[in-house]
């Protein structure tokens, strides 16, 4: 069997990833679906963290929270990522994987408060370990906590798994047929040339600290898998 490429991983998972087709709300099947790759892939060695968005909750700038205050509606969101996070722990429980969720903002009666040095501990006793609530602080999305994580636990890239889109290319290939696909991306150039991958602050983190950011689909979710071993899938950032 091939040895898996990678060590130690953050997963970042958006909202909707759990959400199936309708778009909303938490789809049990998905969620068992997510949790057997994650099975899998931890079976193999590989020590896996994992970052959940909430959108399928609650969306911030562009959408439930018009007319809020800003710090408001992300704290909110904060707490929908709490709730997926549950689920997808229990989830891998059932798959006898024994799981950590940790919290940036502390709610000690479901789940542990964020400590890195605890999580790395957890990470190297075969635990899957999922970070939830963000950074604890609005303004700031769950792209820049997977960021933020995975430089305090020295990950060795980011896993970003993406709805609807196998890779990242140079304008929305559902409106432009002639849409170019990258296979490889420097940090700079998603910068410069402002493309969907991460928002400015979390990119500008993963090229501080040398962080490769693999981008892939999660239409097929045995791409999990896959871009966990290392198989040649979507577009590297910062891979060099």
């Amino acid at each position: 069997m091939t040895e898996p490429k990678y060590k130690r991983v953050v997963l970042k998972l958006s909202g909707e990833a759990l959400a199936g087709a309708k778009g909303y709300g938490i789809d049990p099947q998905i969620v068992d679906a997510l949790a057997l790759q994650i099975s899998a892939v931890q079976q193999q060695g590989v020590e896996v963290a994992i970052v959940v968005g909430g959108g399928n909750i609650w969306r911030g700038l562009s959408g439930s929270s018009k007319g809020m205050d800003r710090a408001t509606a992300d704290y909110m969101g904060m707490l929908a990522t709490v709730i997926n996070s549950l689920a997808l722990k229990d989830a891998l429980e059932h798959h006898g994987v024994i799981t950590r969720v940790q919290t940036a903002i502390e709610m000690r009666q479901i789940a542990e408060p964020y400590i890195r040095l605890r999580a790395i501990r957890h990470l190297e006793k075969g635990r899957v370990v999922i970070f939830a609530a963000g950074t604890g602080n609005p303004y700031f999305s769950t792209d820049t906590t997977a960021a933020l994580r995975a430089a305090e636990i020295e990950a060795e890239v980011i896993l970003m798994a993406k709805k609807h889109a196998d890779g990242v290319y140079d304008s929305d290939p559902r409106k432009n047929p002639e849409a170019k696909k990258f296979k490889e991306l420097e940090y700079i150039e998603v910068l410069s040339k402002g493309l969907a991958v991460m928002d400015s602050t979390a990119t500008s983190l993963c090229m501080d600290n040398k962080i490769p950011i693999l981008v892939f689909s999660i239409d097929n979710i045995d791409n999990i898998y896959q871009a966990a071993m290392g198989e040649d899938l979507g577009t590297m950032v910062g891979g060099k």
